[in-house]
């Protein structure tokens, strides 16, 4: 069965269960369709609404049968509001300097990549990536991506060393954090959520409504970090609502995915559609 949008047709497969990489005992399914080549920016605008997540030119989303531990998060810039921890992070990172990239792979992000894998994801899929692999996941995108990266202070005005890395994508409502890296040696720095915080006031200079971080997986030490950005929209059944603190601590319900699926076929490619702290 196809999905209709304003400027093509897309045509939606399931992938078949795989260990969940974020559960324990748990299978994970994703649905999952090709973005267009010059319909991709409109088509993602209107996936990432419902819920999707980009990997290279493959929109994905969680089609679990037995569980909605997955759920799709996203921060109302103009409302966040700035937590004494907050002020500290970015009080200890107004060092840094800040560039605006193409989504062009370099070596040296990469290898930064590397380090961040090695230390923080050392039983992660990723960690096995190689150099065409970042090309594909930085390159291949037929949407409005680019590169925002985050340097130390250098002393004679040339380029600092690299110590993190978002990949973004430019959406009509928000900027969608694809992927981000950092330095592991830094954590006092707390680079993660400094990111985060970055992109929130980035939203808020170029008045963009959101900033969605990907999914927020109840009961994963590793993404409980997203519940702490309040206020938090989360997309259920009846749209996008403000995450109360009660439901943060709800247990998931299975949920009845509505999209039907054109058949099988391959995973998407293995590339977390989230941040890290």
């Amino acid at each position: 069965m196809t999905q209709h949008f304003p400027t093509r047709q897309l045509r939606f497969y399931l992938t078949a269960p795989a260990p969940c990489p974020y559960l324990p005992d748990r299978l994970e399914r994703k649905v999952f369709a090709h973005l267009p080549m010059g319909d991709g920016a409109v088509v993602n605008d209107g996936l990432s609404q419902s819920g999707f997540r980009r990997s290279q030119n493959i929109a994905y989303r969680p089609a679990c049968e037995a569980c909605a531990a997955c759920v799709s998060v996203r921060v109302p810039a103009a409302d966040y509001v700035l937590s004494r921890s907050d002020r500290k992070t970015l009080n200890r990172n107004a060092d840094l300097q800040r560039g605006l990239v193409e989504a062009e792979a370099t070596v040296e992000q990469f290898e930064l990549l590397g380090r961040y894998l090695r230390a923080r994801h050392a039983e992660g899929g990723m960690t096995d990536m190689g150099w065409p692999d970042f090309v594909a996941m930085v390159e291949d995108t037929p949407v409005r991506t680019h590169l925002m990266e985050y340097r130390l202070p250098s002393p004679d005005g040339a380029p600092g060393e690299l110590v993190g890395c978002a990949l973004v994508d430019l959406l009509g409502d928000g900027l969608s954090m694809v992927y981000s890296f950092y330095d592991p040696d830094l954590a006092r720095r707390s680079l993660g959520r400094f990111m985060i915080l970055d992109h929130l006031a980035q939203a808020r200079l170029t008045t963009l409504p959101y900033v969605y971080l990907g999914y927020w997986v109840r009961g994963s030490g590793k993404m409980d970090y997203k519940a702490g950005f309040q206020p938090l929209e989360a997309l259920g059944p009846t749209g996008w609502t403000l995450l109360s603190a009660r439901d943060r601590d709800a247990p998931a319900r299975p949920l009845l995915h509505s999209l039907s699926t054109g058949g099988s076929g391959p995973s998407p490619p293995e590339v977390a559609g989230a941040v890290d702290p």
